[in-house]
């Protein structure tokens, strides 16, 4: 056996599933999921690449691991208070996790194999909605509902240019108003204008739309699906 044979069996040997999937995470946190390959996640594992398949079968059961660490992540609705507080924070929650791995928000919906995480998510929400009074229909529109909204400000948030108010209010003031002049567009002049004085902070639309979709489902939940 080499010396280079040696050295690859050593490093080798402190692998395990959990550490190929945590730094998988980290690997695509940094780079996203499209960054990610076995080849890259040996190399950042000081693993030889076939040394992975003993841990994951493919990339896609690797996907299927990192989803179910992420979903894990994400706080349970309690069954200790009312149905809207709870899924209020696990929505908050979920914003929160999603914002620490954006690579994941395409993915949460579409892994066919869901890990344990996944499906004990998924089992604690429909059993929130369904004893809160929501029929079995019902409780699934306010979930894809809940769900779509959660995934969809996550995703443009992750695709803005900006991450605090105070960068908010530098870009407005230096690169969009300058883009506006009153005469052309008022009212977007005066939006633009108006939100920086006011200290306007994109944070604080995510509780904004889901306390609106929460009020919303509220009557739904005697009605007949």
């Amino acid at each position: 056996m080499t010396a280079m044979e040696q050295r690859q069996i050593a490093s080798d040997a402190g692998l395990s599933r959990q550490r190929v999937v945590d730094e998988a995470i980290r690997l695509a946190d940094r780079e996203g999921a499209d960054g990610l390959s076995m080849r890259r996640l040996a190399g950042a594992l000081g693993a030889g690449a076939m040394s992975l398949y003993r841990y994951v079968a493919s990339k896609e059961e690797l996907l299927d691991s990192m989803i179910d660490l992420v979903f894990d992540e994400i706080e349970l609705p309690s069954t200790a208070t009312d149905w809207q507080s709870a899924m209020r924070r696990r929505a908050v929650s979920a914003r929160q996790v999603l914002a620490r791995h954006p690579w994941a928000i395409p993915l949460m919906e579409s892994r066919t194999s869901p890990g344990p995480a996944n499906l004990r998510h998924r089992e604690a929400v429909t059993a929130c909605l369904r004893r809160a009074g929501f029929t079995v229909v019902m409780a699934t529109h306010a979930n894809w509902l809940l769900d779509s909204y959660v995934y969809g400000f996550a995703l443009q948030e992750a695709s803005l240019p900006y991450d605090t108010a105070e960068v908010l209010a530098d870009l407005a003031e230096n690169v969009f108003l300058p883009q506006l002049p009153p005469d052309e567009y008022p009212y977007l002049n005066e939006s633009a204008a108006a939100l920086v004085a006011a200290g306007y902070d994109p944070a604080e639309e995510f509780v904004f739309g889901l306390d609106l979709l929460l009020a919303g489902l509220e009557p739904l939940r005697a009605s007949a699906g």
